[in-house]
């Protein structure tokens, strides 16, 4: 059979495994085996799936995943989401939008400590959702900023994602988390900028300004919002400065979050067995599908696959623009019928040698993924945000896509920002690893 006959057959094989409910993780593992049947020699399938599995899964980089997950896992149970609200409202009645702005900050704050889009989305809309309603706030623009700023649990390190790919793609994940701080920024700048713009387009639909706080009292509101901020702060200030690899930074995470969580009266049996066991049922979907990803890829190298696709990409001489046009456009297909991770750990292997070949960065292009995973977050009809906020505001579907329409089109502009100006995912990683 022709590599494109092989390519075509393992591609309708997936689809099908996908399409009748077979695990993510067990139809990339049968996929990886079928292709091992073309490979010349006889080189036996299941030494290669044994070998391939324990040879990515004993890894010290991955120890970091269940760390991180594990972080936000014990924070999420904490009081942390009831006072963010109380925190950081008083802070924003000055701005168009006023306590609209609260969904993108406190996503962006609880992102940075969680690692994961839908608890970021679950714990802010858990607590934005009634007191905005309350107050008059238009529900359909609190629907869609919660659906777009909860992605931020992804993009604003350390994120789950970004360890996956770091780890797919065989780079620094330290590099990858400092490359996404500025593009995190962007995406809160152009969500809130979105938001002020509605509010005065539409001043007819704001309620009316909350009385003035004075600063003594906007401070005593705050003040519990102090010790996750410096959680967060120690963490990234030890990736940046090289204090601590990523693995270590996860540890002191933990046990920063454990310290918070004892302080703020909430580290209770319940609520540490309860992380637990959150930490261990998201660790363990997360490993398998890495594990069955690494057998398929490892096939598919042996097929000659991605090479033939490499080069056959390479003969159509279409521009590095180009090429990231054409990826984005197959990445928001693919982000229709599959998660973040399962995206990244199926098409790792076939894209990274194209991505190479015209030139971009690998820690840009992990970004870049991370974007388009965001966007698959909020976009019909496998969108994680989507389910998450229709299930908490009781909405039909419809209503919760075509609220976060907007979002997802300016997280398309952040794609187009970040390839035209490289230097704003480049910048950290360039200034703490100089080359």
């Amino acid at each position: 059979m022709s590599m494109i006959e092989i390519s075509a057959l393992l591609l309708g094989l997936l689809a099908v495994l996908l399409a009748g409910g077979v695990w993510i993780a067990i139809s990339l593992m049968a996929c990886g085996w079928v292709a091992m049947q073309f490979v010349a020699g006889g080189i036996p399938a299941g030494s290669v799936l044994a070998t391939t599995i324990w040879g990515n899964s004993a890894s010290w980089t991955l120890a970091a995943l269940p760390l991180f997950i594990w972080m936000g896992e014990i924070l999420y149970r904490t009081r942390l989401s009831e006072e963010m609200f109380r925190g950081l409202a008083p802070w924003l009645n000055w701005l168009p939008g006023r306590l609209m702005h609260v969904n993108v900050l406190a996503c962006g704050i609880f992102g940075s400590v969680s690692g994961s889009s839908a608890a970021t989305c679950a714990t802010v809309a858990k607590i934005a959702l009634p007191e905005l309603k309350k107050r008059g706030y238009n529900e359909k623009l609190a629907l869609g900023s919660l659906a777009g700023a909860g992605t931020l649990g992804i993009l604003i390190p350390p994120s789950i994602t970004m360890v996956v790919y770091a780890v797919a793609a065989n780079v620094s994940i330290i590099q990858v988390f400092l490359a996404g701080f500025l593009p995190g920024l962007l995406v809160m700048a152009l969500y809130s900028g979105y938001i002020a713009v509605w509010h005065l387009m539409h001043p007819d639909k704001a309620p009316p300004p909350e009385p003035k706080m004075p600063l003594r009292e906007k401070l005593r509101e705050s003040a519990n919002l102090i010790p996750c901020m410096l959680l967060i702060a120690l963490v990234f200030l030890s990736l940046l400065l090289g204090w601590a690899t990523a693995t270590e930074c996860a540890a002191w995470g933990v046990l920063g979050s454990f310290g918070i969580a004892w302080w703020s009266g909430s580290l209770t049996r319940e609520a540490f067995w309860q992380s637990v066991m959150g930490t261990t049922r998201i660790t363990c979907m997360i490993m398998l599908i890495l594990a069955g990803a690494s057998f398929m890829s490892t096939s598919m190298a042996y097929t000659g696959i991605p090479l033939a696709l490499a080069a056959w990409v390479d003969s159509l001489h279409l521009s590095p623009y180009a090429l990231i046009a054409a990826l984005t456009v197959m990445y928001i297909i693919l982000g229709a019928a599959l998660d973040g991770i399962s995206m990244i750990v199926l098409t790792t292997a076939i894209v990274i040698p194209m991505i190479k070949a015209a030139g971009f960065d690998l820690v840009w292009f992990g970004i870049f993924l991370v974007l388009i995973v965001e966007m698959a977050e909020v976009s019909p009809p496998v969108g994680f945000n989507l389910f998450v906020l229709q299930t908490m505001s009781g909405k039909d579907s419809n209503t919760v896509a075509l609220a976060a329409l907007p979002f997802f089109f300016l997280l398309v502009a952040a794609v187009a920002i970040i390839t035209i100006f490289p230097q704003i995912v480049m910048y950290l990683p360039e200034l703490a690893f100089p080359k």
